[in-house]
């Protein structure tokens, strides 16, 4: 047996697998409710009903400007815990976990299938509990292709992750990474 097994029986606080729920019944039912009504009315709906799905984010409290555009591939753990600014964007099959906070500036991009995760979980506490940590993406910035963003990044203004980048560090402003983890490549330079 492996000896992290063997130190983890005999631990007084229940494992992982058996401790309760993170969050309130209440709160749990309010995003069965928010699933639903997403895959029903909005998750299959075409481009140009974007205005569409706005009103239904913002039904569910999301603060999203008038000219901010989210795909309905799109899966938003929580849209109470999304705001985004005026032409911001998040592309099909993004993955939303904002269990903490997740805010695009204006003219932000997250690109398809990318992931922003807003969320971990404390590895020392034998309760495993979740760790929410908000994420926010500058002014102008982009998420580009599969990229990750993980619990409590600041993507600066302009700054870019390449396709599949790994962001678990502050990424600056106006700087290209890439890679996993990100590293910075060179400086963006906008004419």
């Amino acid at each position: 047996m492996d000896s992290r097994f063997a130190q983890a029986k005999d631990i007084e606080a229940p494992l992982p697998i058996n401790g309760g729920p993170t969050f309130a019944f209440s709160h749990r039912l309010k995003r069965v409710i928010w699933r639903v009504t997403w895959a029903i009315l909005a998750a299959w709906t075409p481009p140009p009903w974007m205005p569409f799905r706005r009103l239904v984010l913002t039904a569910f409290g999301a603060r999203i400007h008038p000219t901010a555009m989210v795909r309905g591939g799109a899966r938003i753990w929580w849209p109470g815990h999304l705001s985004m600014g005026a032409h911001a964007s998040i592309g099909p099959d993004v993955i939303c976990y904002n269990v903490a906070p997740v805010s695009l500036g204006d003219g932000a991009i997250v690109s398809q299938r990318a992931h922003l995760c807003a969320a971990g979980h404390d590895v020392d506490d034998p309760e495993f509990p979740l760790r929410p940590n908000p994420i926010t993406i500058g002014e102008g910035a982009w998420i580009a292709a599969e990229a990750y963003v993980g619990p409590g990044v600041s993507v600066g203004a302009g700054a870019v992750l390449g396709a599949r980048g790994v962001a678990v560090t502050k990424l600056d402003p106006w700087t290209i990474y890439g890679g996993n983890p990100a590293r910075a490549i060179r400086k963006r330079g906008i004419a």
